[in-house]
């Protein structure tokens, strides 16, 4: 096991479920990404540094790519979609809203892109 398996096995079945699912997709796009951490949370990470991170917050559930330039770059993806908050560096869903697919794939491939320079 890992520490996102370690995380995972933490939280109720529909957070785990979401949770899940959101690191699933994030690997369609970094196959080989492998469990660690950033800044403390558990992580996807690639070479070493963080890629994206997600976690049940008291409440929300936080996506965090670790880049503040990546989540503007996703932005457009994420308008209209509802219960979907943007800060700084995150993203903030609702279980019963999750972050669509393609935006997770996008926030992967442009975090990775960022890594690989």
């Amino acid at each position: 096991m890992g520490t996102i398996d370690d995380y995972v096995a933490t939280l109720s079945d529909s957070d785990r479920a979401i949770i899940e699912h959101v690191y699933r997709v994030a690997r369609e796009v970094a196959p080989d990404a492998e469990q660690g951490e950033g800044y403390g949370m558990p992580a996807l990470t690639l070479h070493g540094k963080p890629l994206i991170s997600v976690m049940r917050m008291k409440k929300h559930i936080g996506v965090y790519p670790y880049s503040a330039d990546v989540v503007t770059a996703v932005s457009p993806e994420l308008d209209g979609h509802p219960g979907i908050g943007l800060d700084k560096g995150t993203i903030r869903f609702q279980p019963e809203n999750p972050i669509p697919d393609d935006a997770v794939r996008a926030l992967v491939t442009a975090r990775r892109a960022q890594l690989q320079h």
